[in-house]
C-alpha cells in the first residue's frame, strides 16, 4: 500500500509541474481586435494597398500628351562655323497631339486597372480576415481541449483517490490503482501535448498579425450561439453582388471595352504641331509653321491585327467572367453545406449525447463505488465522455471555421439564425 501511494503522489505531482501557463492566463482575445489588427498590419494587405496607389497614379500619365519639344537649327553657318553668320538660326517648339480620344480612352483603360487593383485589395482582406478568423479558432478550439483534459485529469485524481480508499479497506484490487496511475499520465500527457499544439496555433495567428511567432496572445472568447439564418439561394445572390472577383471581371471586360474602341481609333492618323522663330544673317527674320500628319493606312495590317487582338481580349474577359460565377455559385454552395453540417453535428452533441455521456459517467461513478462494476468501467466513461466533449468543440470550432469561409465565399457577413 505505501508503494502504490507513493506511486500515486508522484502522479499527481508530475500533472501539477506540467500544466501550461498559458491555458491559465485570464486575458481575453476578442475576434474583432483581432480582424481590426490584420486588416492594419496584415503585409498582404499593405502590399495590396501599396498596388492600389501606384495604380491610381497610372491614370494622368497616359491620358497626357507627350512633352513638348524645343529645337534649334542652324542653316548654311560660315566656316569656321560662325552660328551668328548662319544664313538661318531657327528656334522651334513643336507638340504631338493623337487623335482626339486616343489618351482619354488610354486613360479609361488606366482607371479600370485601378478599379481591378481596388477589388484586389478587397480580396486580399477577405482572405486574411478569412484566415485569421479560422486561426482564431483553432487556437479557441485548443484552449478548450486543455480545459476538456485538465477537467478529465481532475475526474481521474478522484477516481484514483476512490481507488486508493478501496483497495485500503480491501474493497478494490492493486490493479485498480495502477491503471488509475496508467490514466492519470495518459491525461498529463494530452494536456502536455495540446499545450505544444497552442504554440503552433499561436504562432499561425501571429504570422497573420505580423506579430513574432511567439509573441504572447490572450485566450479566445468563446463564439456567439451558432446559429445560420439565410437560404444558399440568397447567399449566391448576395455572393454574386459583392464578391471583388466579380467586380474586377466586369472591371475587366470595361477596360477590354475601351482597348477595342482605341484599336478601332487607332486607324485615324495623329499630328504634329510646330512654330519656329527664324533669325537671318543676310535678311528679315520671320516665323515659321509646320503641321504633320502619320498615315495609318500605310500599314493598315498592323492595326487590323490590334483590332483583332483587342476583340480576343474582351471575349476572354466575358468568358472569365462567366468562370468566376460559376466559381462563386461552387464555393458559396460547398462553404454553405459545410457550415450546415458542423452546425447540425455541433446541436446534436450538445442535446443528445453530451448529456448522455454526462448521465452515464455519474452512474457509472455511483456503480463503482457500491462495487457493482469495475474499475475499468469507469474509466471507459470517462474516455467516453471525453471524446464527446472533444467532438463537441470541434464541432463547434468547425462552424467558426466554414462561416468564415463562408463569409469569403459571399463577399460580405452572413446572417446568423435558424436557416437552411
Amino acid at each position: 500500500m505505501p508503494r502504490l501511494s507513493r506511486v500515486l503522489n508522484a502522479a499527481l505531482l508530475a500533472c501539477t509541474l506540467v500544466l501550461p501557463a498559458s491555458a491559465q492566463t485570464s486575458e481575453r482575445l476578442v475576434l474583432s481586435d483581432v480582424i481590426a489588427e490584420v486588416r492594419g498590419h496584415n503585409p498582404d494587405i499593405r502590399a495590396a494597398r501599396d498596388r492600389v496607389s501606384a495604380a491610381k497614379a497610372r491614370p494622368a500619365q497616359v491620358s497626357a500628351y507627350d512633352d513638348p519639344m524645343v529645337s534649334y537649327e542652324a542653316w548654311n553657318a560660315a566656316e569656321p562655323f560662325r552660328i551668328d553668320h548662319a544664313d538661318n538660326n531657327i528656334f522651334r517648339l513643336s507638340q504631338k497631339i493623337p487623335f482626339p480620344g486616343k489618351r482619354s480612352l488610354a486613360g479609361t483603360m488606366a482607371a479600370r486597372d485601378a478599379d481591378m487593383a481596388d477589388q484586389n485589395l478587397r480580396s486580399v482582406e477577405l482572405d486574411a480576415v478569412a484566415a485569421a478568423s479560422k486561426a482564431y479558432y483553432d487556437l479557441w478550439m485548443v484552449h478548450q481541449n486543455i480545459l476538456i483534459y485538465s477537467r478529465d485529469k481532475d475526474l481521474v485524481e478522484r477516481f484514483a483517490k476512490i481507488a486508493e480508499q478501496k483497495y485500503a479497506v480491501g474493497r478494490a484490487s492493486e490493479p485498480d490503482v495502477l491503471r488509475a496511475q496508467v490514466e492519470l499520465t495518459r491525461m498529463i500527457n494530452r494536456v502536455t501535448t495540446e499545450t505544444l499544439a497552442a504554440d503552433d496555433a499561436r504562432a499561425a495567428l501571429n504570422a497573420l498579425l505580423s506579430h513574432a511567432d511567439d509573441e504572447p496572445l490572450g485566450v479566445p472568447e468563446d463564439p456567439p450561439p451558432p446559429t445560420l439564418d439565410v437560404s444558399l439561394d440568397d447567399l449566391v445572390a448576395l455572393a454574386l453582388e459583392n464578391r471583388p472577383e466579380r467586380v474586377v471581371q466586369q472591371a475587366a471586360i470595361a477596360r477590354e471595352e475601351s482597348g477595342l474602341r482605341l484599336a478601332k481609333l487607332n486607324y485615324l492618323p495623329d499630328f504634329e504641331f510646330s512654330a519656329g522663330r527664324f533669325v537671318n544673317y543676310r535678311a528679315r527674320d520671320g516665323v515659321g509653321a509646320m503641321v504633320s500628319v502619320s498615315i495609318p493606312i500605310a500599314y493598315k495590317s498592323k492595326y487590323d491585327a490590334a483590332v483583332a487582338e483587342a476583340e480576343s481580349r474582351l471575349s476572354a474577359a466575358r468568358n472569365d467572367l462567366r468562370r468566376v460565377e460559376d466559381g462563386i455559385r461552387r464555393e458559396v454552395r460547398q462553404s454553405f453545406v459545410r457550415a450546415r453540417t458542423a452546425l447540425e453535428q455541433r446541436n446534436l452533441l450538445v442535446s443528445t449525447h453530451v448529456p448522455q455521456a454526462e448521465l452515464a459517467l455519474r452512474g457509472t461513478e455511483a456503480a463503482y463505488e457500491t462495487g457493482k462494476v469495475d474499475f475499468l468501467s469507469l474509466i471507459d466513461s470517462v474516455r467516453a465522455i471525453e471524446s464527446v466533449h472533444l467532438e463537441h468543440i470541434e464541432a463547434a470550432a468547425a462552424f467558426e471555421k466554414s462561416s468564415a469561409e463562408l463569409t469569403r465565399a459571399v463577399g460580405a457577413d452572413v446572417p446568423r439564425g435558424n436557416g437552411r
